[in-house]
């Protein structure tokens, strides 16, 4: 395993009093990797967050703009804020507890790729309760990550994510991800669309504590998920479907062959017959990763009506492919 080497942990931050401190435990406890900072940012707690962060050995905030940006946003610019000269960059929650390995495992994967292609490590995490008391664990990783799964679902949770330096330098050159999105499944999607490297590791890395204000939770149950994502009806996965198309169709220069392929199959997909639109996405290779899901991926594109225009985030408007 390479030895040198500095990690950037990226951590924003709201009203993360009551789990913060545990949190911050693990991180120290942290083994067999190397150096890392703490770089974080405050979305306007209005608890003790920004004290105990601020009395915290090896943490550094980055942007003192308070603003409330929620997640997605205010990881994004942590991650724009972070180190030019880091060599991995590593996405963390408040109120997680990291096993004393985590950095280490994706350190050991990230660091034998070529620099100057992108890399993403994700694991699973052991689902637990408030109190850290074991609820069960994330569904496991059946099929091989890729742009064809990340389109469809995002398995790449956040907390466990890291990335280098190449995987840091395409999604700051992107845009941010539209309405519905988060930075973790966009992520995801970026890295795997440029034909970047990926890892998804089935060993958990971290105990993902499950509460009322998670701003993403998790569903081991493939049944509950399925059910879940019926209750709330087609039109909203279509809708966060076709406005991560219309993103990446901003930025065709950043992705691969392969990807832009896809996405030429899977444009105006509403505008066809139901026949046709099943057909498309057999062609594309869209996929998630039970069989039971991808019968469910396929049920939504025939149950949603005809094309609508649903609108990306305002953050979006005259973005252009950097030069």
């Amino acid at each position: 395993m390479k030895n040198l080497g500095q990690i950037n942990i990226l951590m924003s931050v709201y009203n993360g009093e009551q789990f913060l401190p545990e949190q911050l435990e693990s991180l120290a406890a942290q083994r067999n990797c190397p150096d890392w900072t703490l770089l974080w940012r405050d979305d306007g707690s209005s608890d003790r967050s920004v004290e105990i962060l601020s009395d915290f050995k090896g943490a550094r905030r980055v942007i003192d703009d308070q603003t409330r940006l929620g997640p997605a946003i205010s990881f994004l610019r942590l991650l724009e804020a972070a180190n030019d000269d880091a060599d991995a960059f590593a996405f963390c929650d408040q109120d997680d507890v990291w096993l004393p390995d985590k950095l280490s495992r994706a350190w050991q994967w990230l660091s034998s790729q070529p620099l100057d292609r992108p890399a993403l490590y994700f694991g699973r995490q052991h689902l637990v309760d408030p109190r850290l008391r074991p609820i069960s664990l994330s569904p496991a990783f059946r099929r091989p990550p890729g742009f064809c799964n990340a389109l469809a679902q995002n398995i790449a949770a956040g907390c466990t994510v890291m990335m280098n330096a190449a995987a840091r330098k395409l999604i700051v050159a992107a845009p941010p991800p539209p309405q519905g999105s988060m930075h973790d499944w966009w992520t995801y999607i970026l890295v795997s669309g440029a034909g970047g490297a990926m890892r998804a590791d089935n060993r958990p890395v971290i105990l993902y504590r499950q509460h009322k204000n998670n701003a993403v939770g998790a569903n081991a149950s493939l049944i509950r998920r399925t059910i879940s994502a019926f209750k709330r009806g087609p039109e909203q996965f279509v809708a966060i479907f076709q406005a991560h198309l219309d993103a990446l169709n901003l930025i065709h220069p950043l992705l691969s062959p392969e990807a832009r392929e896809s996405l030429s199959l899977l444009q105006s997909l509403r505008e066809l017959p139901r026949l046709t639109r099943i057909q498309r996405l057999s062609a594309s290779g869209l996929y998630r990763q039970h069989f039971v899901e991808d019968l469910f991926l396929r049920g939504m594109f025939l149950m949603v009506g005809s094309a609508k225009t649903y609108p990306n985030a305002e953050t979006t408007k005259g973005w252009e492919v950097p030069k």
